[in-house]
């Protein structure tokens, strides 16, 4: 698995400066452009469209908190979506709620800015329990990090449900 942190120079953090992901990208970007390296052999071209390509995913992945929790997870060994998929059952009745509310606010602009309201707030919420694991995983020794990992898992999957709760309300 390549390490979108290490692509771009960043140090493997959940949470950093949203300024210096831009700063690290725009380096790596020019530093790997195509267009600096037109003049040169083919397989140099060739070359710049692939590590060009692989800045690209590293910024789009590093800059969605969603996506930069996964991969952090996966870089530190955590389960992936995968390997454990398990939601409370209690999680799944309220996410069936939620879903039949989404359904009945439709055309109703007051009614979806709502609940989108109060589905980014529990996304965020759910979001800033995943960097207080992650936090907590730094200081963790050994024999707490799979537990840690497991934890951060179980929040991300909640998160997913919730995260596609948001994008039903606005397909754009």
């Amino acid at each position: 698995m390549s390490d979108h942190f290490d692509r771009l120079g960043l140090p493997r953090r959940f949470v950093f400066d949203p300024g210096e992901l831009e700063r690290a990208y725009l380096a790596r970007s020019r530093a790997v452009h195509p267009d600096y390296h037109l003049a040169g052999p083919s397989a140099d071209l060739g070359a710049s469209l692939e590590l060009s390509s692989a800045v690209n995913e590293a910024y789009n992945v590093l800059r969605d908190p969603f996506a930069r929790a996964e991969h952090l997870l996966a870089l530190e060994g955590g389960p992936g979506p995968g390997e454990q998929k398990d939601v409370p059952p209690a999680f799944l009745m309220e996410i069936l709620d939620l879903r039949e509310q989404v359904e009945a606010a439709r055309g109703t602009a007051c009614a979806t800015e709502r609940l989108a309201a109060d589905l980014a707030a529990r996304y965020d919420g759910q979001l800033a329990t995943v960097t207080a694991y992650f936090a907590r995983l730094a200081g963790a020794n050994p024999a707490e990090r799979p537990g840690v990992l497991k934890q951060v898992r179980a929040v991300l999957n909640q998160a997913k449900y919730v995260r596609g709760l948001i994008r039903e309300l606005d397909p754009n």
